[in-house]
């Protein structure tokens, strides 16, 4: 490495924090431009069924899209703390700065942020991203962050999670990260096969749909939290300690989680208990059903057609 305007090895350009991750925000406009749609349509549904496809579509859709916007953030774990600590390698300056830690499924961010932001002629706004997911190395990516020379408090967190650390964060974080993917992807095709059974007259389904999928949300939650497992690693950054804790991201995965095991639990107990209260709330008249069940057997809806064909034939018995 060499030297840059007489410093030692840094950015050209300082790097300033990104608000959103690009996938996040297509994910979120995505989703709002159909909640947008619908809105635009509701006026035209009559009577008291616009209500409730009001109250449906908007849970769905809050749903489907918290279930995907999870699995691209980085706040399943996150901490911050303010110190005093040192800036770059082989140099006694020290700045006064906040230092964020953002762990998510696919990996890690890293942010500096100083206070005030201009110290030592310099711009202090980093926001670096250390990827473990499918196809990326982690350990090339902490190498180019050494060959970019990076502030020392950002090595610093990122050399703790690689896989040759002491602290054994990288393989409890990838892991988990890898189950609780994939975990969330079946919940969402869960989501949309709930969506697809409840338009049809089959709610029973629907019902064991959304269930599964509150399951499969649980048990991504209970998948990320088995890194709590993993020994306490002191993360010590000047004269403060950064200590983590669930971010927004665990905590709306648990709450979606719950609210998919109480509709799914609603729709299977009114489909026994009260049949026509959740046709009615599903908009479905009593034709759309070709039986219904109470703990029994279905019972087959009279057709006055073929009432009239029995009546024929006896007439032609007693000709």
């Amino acid at each position: 490495m060499t030297l840059w305007n007489g410093e030692l090895p840094f950015y050209p350009q300082p790097r300033h924090a990104a608000g959103f991750d690009v996938p996040l925000l297509i994910v979120i406009l995505v989703f709002l431009t159909l909640a947008t749609s619908f809105l635009l349509i509701l006026p035209g549904i009559r009577g008291r069924s616009r209500w409730f496809w009001l109250v449906r579509i908007l849970l769905s859709l809050f749903i489907g899209t918290e279930t995907v916007a999870v699995h691209f953030s980085t706040e399943w774990l996150v901490g911050r703390v303010s110190t005093n600590t040192s800036y770059r390698a082989f140099s006694s300056a020290r700045v006064q700065a906040q230092v964020g830690l953002h762990v998510g499924l696919e990996g890690i961010n890293i942010t500096l942020t100083g206070t005030p932001v201009q110290q030592l002629n310099e711009t202090i706004d980093y926001n670096e991203r250390f990827s473990w997911y499918l196809g990326e190395d982690y350990k090339e990516e902490y190498a180019e962050a050494l060959e970019k020379g990076l502030p020392d408090p950002v090595l610093y967190l990122a050399e703790k999670f690689t896989p040759n650390s002491p602290c054994g964060l990288y393989r409890q974080y990838r892991l988990a990260g890898h189950y609780a993917s994939a975990t969330l992807w079946v919940a969402f095709c869960l989501w949309l096969l709930a969506n697809a059974l409840l338009s049809m007259p089959v709610p029973l389904y629907g019902g064991l749909a959304l269930l599964a999928a509150g399951a499969l949300a649980l048990f991504t939650v209970f998948a990320f939290a088995s890194t709590s497992s993993v020994p306490p690693c002191p993360l010590r950054l000047g004269s403060a300690v950064l200590t983590t804790h669930y971010g927004a991201a665990f905590w709306v995965t648990l709450a979606i989680g719950i609210l998919c095991l109480l509709l799914g639990g609603a729709v299977v107990s009114l489909h026994y208990a009260r049949p026509g209260a959740l046709r009615t709330f599903l908009d479905q008249s009593v034709k759309d059903y070709p039986g219904q069940m109470r703990g029994g057997p279905a019972l087959v809806l009279s057709n006055p057609l073929h009432k009239q064909s029995e009546a024929q034939d006896l007439n032609v018995t007693i000709l």
